[in-house]
């Protein structure tokens, strides 16, 4: 048997269960659909254990990631985890107010200022009591629209050195401190980055001339990344003919080392790594 354990941030975890959830219901309707009659002493009709579903499900979840090309698919419309969120607490990290998943479980202000980004809103009024007393209708905070432009500017992760093509949409100026959702407030980042910018202390800035620039945490410039040298049509090729013209042969036992479990030669050693160190003894 596999056993597979993980630490999953809590939107992350939220997704997984949801996900699972999901599958095991999915494969509950298959499993019924067009039974007749099962005999109750029919060992094949035992239900199995919640392990067994949760096995079951996760093969499910994982077969239908690869059927699909492990394509995530619009960030808004890849599964949804309500958080809810006291205004105040999205526009400043300090301020009093909950924000919580919509199964208890509590986040830090900067994961839903993170989350809120990039996602659907549904804004809600409540009373001194804590009644609901207005809802709002569902809106995105990036729009269809605006996010394909994003996409067709960006091409990728903009932190420096990513270029991951999976990306959030975030604002530079979060919308919840009067920041516009327009493509000049707006850059693309990968998720690990994304929580990198709003949980790591790491910051991002447009210039005036319209270009990012990136700052470490203790406000240093994160300097820019060049772009990776352009690559043969057969790299591959290239490099054996590389080898071949330096008289250097490859193959299986190339990288074997050949020791046989005798002590080390120290100053052979040294001899070896260190030409100039040649009658070195220790």
């Amino acid at each position: 048997m596999v056993t597979i354990r993980g630490r999953l941030a809590p939107e992350v975890g939220a997704v997984l269960i949801q996900a699972l959830s999901a599958a095991r219901e999915a494969l509950y309707q298959q499993a019924h659909r067009g039974v007749t009659e099962v005999s109750l002493t029919d060992a094949s009709s035992e239900t199995p254990t919640m392990e067994q579903q949760q096995a079951d499900a996760l093969r499910l979840v994982a077969e239908s990631a690869l059927n699909h090309g492990l394509d995530p698919g619009a960030p808004g419309e890849r599964y949804q985890v309500v958080v809810h969120v006291d205004a105040p607490v999205l526009a400043d990290a300090e301020a009093r107010g909950q924000s919580v998943i919509e199964d208890g479980a509590h986040g830090s202000a900067e994961t839903s200022q993170r989350l809120a980004c990039d996602a659907s809103r549904v804004v809600m009024w409540h009373d001194p009591e804590g009644r609901v007393v207005e809802v709002a209708a569902r809106t995105r905070t990036i729009p269809p629209a605006l996010r394909r432009a994003l996409h067709h500017r960006d091409r990728g992760c903009r932190f420096p050195g990513c270029g991951l093509s999976f990306v959030q949409g975030h604002h530079i100026r979060h919308w919840a401190k009067g920041g516009p959702t327009t493509l000049s407030n707006l850059t693309s980042l990968c998720r690990r980055h994304h929580r990198a910018v709003h949980e790591e202390g790491f910051q991002v800035d447009r210039q005036p001339d319209g270009e990012l620039r990136f700052r470490c945490p203790d406000g240093r410039p994160l300097p820019d990344v060049p772009p990776s040298p352009p690559l043969a049509s057969d790299p591959v090729k290239l490099l054996r003919a590389r080898n071949e013209a330096d008289g250097i042969a490859i193959y299986s036992r190339t990288a074997m080392p050949g020791w046989q479990g005798e002590r080390l030669n120290v100053g052979y050693a040294i001899d070896v790594l260190h030409p100039l160190a040649t009658g070195v003894r220790t």
